[in-house]
């Protein structure tokens, strides 16, 4: 008997998939019962030695997409995890200490407490991450801060490195008295507030699209979830257009790497070492489902006179167009001598559909990215015409 649909995404996924059954009890020493972040143990879950040397870790918020996994990776090498967030949301992990406080101003909670390391996840404001520095430069020996690739204010050469330049106000031609900045921007500008208040104790992590379970911007999951629909799938370029991303697991896992190793600096967080080009992203993605899909590939010219926007309507797709020839052609030496792997494309995709198809029926047809059926049958139909 052929297996079932759900059967065969946990076979493509290989052996991480299936080491749930271990327990997460036993990985990270959680107290048996409920535990709200358990599918993402599913999607990853498996034997780690421990650290050489244990770390007491507190992690600013905790509680969006790649918190919980900065929570898992971290329990899961044996570690010690402090929280800190305002106590609004549901309680993912109720059996960690949990300081109440708030990002605008009070971290009395932090007081005459010490830890090793802290994880900034601070996503654009600048006062945030000030505060934090200020609140914790005396408490901690090592401020990590999540940044992004989106910090380069030029990503025209190839290959990338950490030392290219990143934004400042000036090159943007934005005022230092603007209350909100332009994304990029303001990560560039948060980078260099941490740097300045804990000079050589600082980890900046830039990573580029982060994909995988529990990503809700559907970004990537349009790809897995539009493939394993099935039929003529539009496909952008010609193939050939590298593409670097990284699975939130790969990107946590890197983030304890550096903590265990009091590693400080600058480092780019994408995958794989090697870009992979989108047809080969495309591809592989197929080879985790098992219904019938054909690819047909479209001219960004074409796709760009009848307005399909790359990286938004082609989602992870951005093109090497003039100005952008590095956003995916990172050199990651230096990362992967610091301990950044990368895990396979199969099971990022099939980890990725698990997820998809355990999220509310609702919430399935409702996506956030990609394009629509329809939209997707009227560009294909132009470009077969344009074909004659």
């Amino acid at each position: 008997m052929s297996p079932s649909r759900k059967d065969f995404l946990k076979i493509s996924a290989g052996g991480a998939l299936a080491a749930n059954a271990l327990g997460a009890e036993r990985l990270s020493g959680a107290p048996a019962g409920p535990d709200p972040i358990r599918p993402a143990d599913r999607w990853g879950a498996r034997i780690i030695q421990e650290a050489p040397r244990r770390l007491n870790i507190l992690i600013l918020g905790g509680t969006g997409f790649i918190g919980p996994f900065q929570v898992r990776s971290a329990l899961d090498r044996g570690h010690s995890v402090t929280l800190f967030n305002r106590g609004s949301g549901r309680a993912m992990f109720p059996y960690l200490e949990t300081l109440r406080g708030d990002r605008n101003g009070d971290y009395e909670s932090l007081r005459g407490r010490r830890w090793d390391v802290v994880i900034d996840n601070a996503t654009n404001n600048r006062r945030w991450i000030e505060l934090a520095a200020e609140a914790l430069k005396d408490s901690v020996d090592q401020f990590m801060f999540v940044s992004s690739r989106s910090a380069y204010a030029d990503v025209s050469r190839v290959p990338m490195t950490a030392d290219a330049p990143t934004w400042t106000y000036e090159v943007a031609g934005v005022s230092p008295d603007q209350e909100r900045l332009p994304y990029g921007l303001g990560k560039a500008v948060m980078e260099r507030i941490a740097q300045r208040i804990m000079p050589g104790r600082t980890t900046i992590l830039r990573p580029g699209l982060i994909i995988g379970p529990g990503d809700e911007t559907d970004r990537f999951t349009y790809w897995p979830v539009r493939i394993d629909r099935g039929g003529e799938v539009l496909a952008p370029g010609d193939g050939t257009d590298p593409i670097q991303i990284i699975d939130v697991r790969d990107f946590t896992d890197f983030t304890v790497k550096l903590a265990e190793d009091a590693t400080m600096g600058e480092f780019n967080c994408v995958g794989p070492r090697t870009p992979r080009p989108m047809a080969e992203l495309l591809y592989g993605i197929r080879a985790v489902t098992t219904t019938e899909t054909s690819f047909t590939w479209v001219p960004r010219e074409f796709l760009a006179e009848h307005g399909v926007r790359p990286y938004q309507e082609m989602p992870v797709w951005r093109p090497p167009v003039e100005g952008s020839e590095g956003f995916a052609r990172f050199d990651l030496t230096p990362e992967v001598e610091a301990g950044l792997t990368f895990r396979s494309l199969a099971d990022t995709a099939a980890a990725t559909l698990e997820y998809h198809y355990s999220r509310p029926v609702e919430r399935r047809q409702n996506f956030r990215a990609g394009l629509s059926a329809e939209r997707e049958r009227e560009v294909l139909a132009a470009w077969h015409s344009s074909r004659g």
